[in-house]
């Protein structure tokens, strides 16, 4: 949450006001990292997903003999990851270099303990016997799928049923893996269980997937539609801490007129796409004090504030 308040509004005062928490809390997990980095037997309630994988216990899990978990190494990485980010900018050296240290061992530990050069999957834990969409979507968000194999993972993660399966919540990491492994332009197809939910007479969205016997029919943490059809299918996101650079990088799919704009801390940005006669006619609108780029087709386009047309 700090990291994603730092891309997208900036306050560098108010970030380095909670550093110290976030230090606080990487401390807390540290006493539970074995030698190696990997944690082991993390205390109380993992929660991570209402999944109903085997072994999946009460939205925790599952667990190794060594009481370890790949989700839980994972998400310990990406926090190293994004803690560093910030102390390397707004805080002190010396926690930069210690968490780029920690994130630098579990990479290594986890390519080590659980990945399956079988499947070729990251597993739930060290057994090699339990897989889901939930490790192997951190790994490809935390960078651990190299560039060259992003495609196949995302196609695993589609298409592979026997992994433990995400719920409309963690769904939310799911389509950014799969975006990031160059499958975003797929996300209008990705959105069944909303679709669901609307059939239902639903106006806000479940808690869980099985909405049949959910606790709640109104729960934010169902609602990332509401930020992907932004960022994934317009294309919209932060380049930069603070939102001071733009990028602009379409998944528009079977879409052929799309338009949106989103708040950003000096105004507003704004996109429109339309496919005329085989040529997109393509309309940005940034912030004055603010740079950007296209991204189409692989290709970047330099932004510049104010308004712009592109065609391609």
């Amino acid at each position: 949450m700090l990291h994603d308040y730092w891309m997208y509004r900036g306050d560098d005062d108010f970030i380095r006001d909670k550093l110290n928490g976030a230090r606080d809390i990487l401390k807390f997990f540290s006493g539970y990292q074995g030698s190696d980095g990997s944690l082991k037997n993390t205390p109380y309630w993992t929660f991570v997903d209402w999944a109903n994988g085997k072994d999946w216990s009460v939205g925790s899990p599952p667990k190794g003999a060594d009481g370890g978990s790949a989700i839980l190494d994972l998400q310990l990485l990406w926090a190293y990851q994004w803690a560093g980010e910030m102390e390397g900018r707004l805080g002190l050296p010396y926690f930069a270099g210690l968490y780029h240290q920690k994130a630098e061992q579990l990479k290594q530990v986890i390519r080590r303990k659980y990945w399956s050069a079988s499947r070729r999957l990251f597993a739930d834990t060290e057994e090699k016997t339990l897989f889901s969409q939930h490790a192997n979507s951190l790994a490809i968000l935390t960078g651990l799928v190299a560039s060259a194999d992003l495609a196949k993972a995302g196609q695993r993660l589609l298409t592979d049923s026997t992994l433990t399966q995400c719920s409309i919540y963690f769904k939310y990491y799911l389509h950014q893996a799969l975006t990031k492994a160059g499958l975003g332009d797929g996300y209008m197809d990705w959105l069944g269980i909303w679709r669901k939910d609307m059939a239902m007479g639903l106006t806000t969205w479940a808690e869980d997937s099985n909405v049949e016997y959910t606790r709640s029919d109104c729960h934010a943490w169902s609602s990332s539609p509401n930020i992907e059809f932004f960022r994934t299918v317009l294309g919209i996101d932060s380049d930069a801490p603070g939102f001071k650079k733009i990028k602009i990088e379409p998944h528009l799919g079977k879409l052929t007129n799309a338009a949106g704009e989103i708040p950003h801390p000096r105004g507003k940005v704004g996109v429109r796409y339309r496919l005329d006669q085989g040529k997109w006619r393509i309309s940005i609108s940034l912030p004055a004090g603010t740079t950007g780029r296209l991204v189409w087709k692989g290709k970047d386009y330099e932004l510049k504030a104010g308004d712009q047309l592109v065609a391609l």
